[in-house]
C-alpha cells in the first residue's frame, strides 16, 4: 500500500510562488494516476490538478490554469504542484492521492490514498 507525504507548504505574499511536493513510499507512482486538492475549513475538499500515471495526460481547476503545474519525477517517485503568482484564494491544506482506477481525475472519490496534507497560506 502506497503511503504519501506532503511538504514545500508555507505562508507566501501575494505573487509569490511555491514548489509542493508529494513523496511516496511503499509503491510507485507511476502505477498511480495522481491528483492534488485542497479544502479550507467550512467548505469541501476541491480538485486542483491531475496527471495520469504515463504522464501523458493533465487536468486543471479553471481557478489555476496558467499559473499551477502539476509534473511528475519518476527518479524521485515524487509529484510536484508547481504554483506561481498565488493568490489569498489559494489558502488551504493541499492534499496529494492517488489512484489505481480511471474515469474523471477530478472524481474525488477513486482516489484511494492520500497525504496529511500541507498548509499554503497566501496573504495579500
Amino acid at each position: 500500500q502506497v503511503q504519501l507525504v506532503e511538504s514545500g507548504g508555507g505562508s507566501v505574499q501575494a505573487g509569490d510562488s511555491l514548489r509542493l511536493s508529494c513523496a511516496a513510499s511503499g509503491g510507485t507512482l507511476t502505477n498511480y494516476d495522481m491528483g492534488w486538492f485542497r479544502q479550507t475549513p467550512g467548505k469541501e475538499r476541491e480538485f486542483v490538478a491531475a496527471i495520469s500515471r504515463n504522464g501523458r495526460g493533465t487536468d486543471y481547476q479553471d481557478s489555476v490554469k496558467g499559473r499551477f503545474t502539476i509534473a511528475r519525477d519518476n527518479a524521485e517517485n515524487t509529484v510536484h504542484l508547481q504554483m506561481n503568482r498565488l493568490k489569498s484564494e489559494d489558502t488551504a491544506v493541499y492534499y496529494c492521492a492517488a489512484r489505481t482506477g480511471f474515469g474523471v481525475f477530478r472524481a474525488i472519490m477513486t482516489y484511494d490514498f492520500w497525504g496529511q496534507g500541507t498548509q499554503v497560506t497566501v496573504s495579500s
